[in-house]
């Protein structure tokens, strides 16, 4: 297994893997590896909400893309080690973007 050290004022954080994805950020990968231990659907969906947020955000490139939902889900999946349900995932992709009047159907 890879060890990839981050170095941060002298201080070493090793991981045991390397960032997902550079653009969204360690951060967010801690956060969604959080929310995948969340106990209950009801629980995490606030918290998915977040982090789809913030993908969003980092690649912006993906708002125009018609598998958007697919390049989100499976980055969320990435990043939580493969510990959420997809189906989950792009329920909440669809339900924010419904919400700023775009469609899937």
């Amino acid at each position: 297994m890879l060890v990839d050290a981050v170095a941060f004022g002298g201080l070493e954080m090793p991981y045991r893997d390397k960032i997902c994805d550079r653009q969204v950020g360690r951060n967010a990968e801690l956060f969604a590896r959080a929310v995948a231990a969340l106990p209950t659907p009801e629980k995490r969906y606030a918290y998915l909400r977040i982090l789809v947020s913030i993908i969003e955000q980092a690649h912006p490139e993906w708002s125009q893309v018609p598998v958007k939902k697919t390049h989100i889900t499976a980055l969320v999946l990435r990043l939580a080690g493969g510990a959420l349900d997809g189906n989950e995932v792009e329920e909440v992709v669809r339900v924010r973007d419904e919400e700023r009047g775009l469609s899937y159907e």
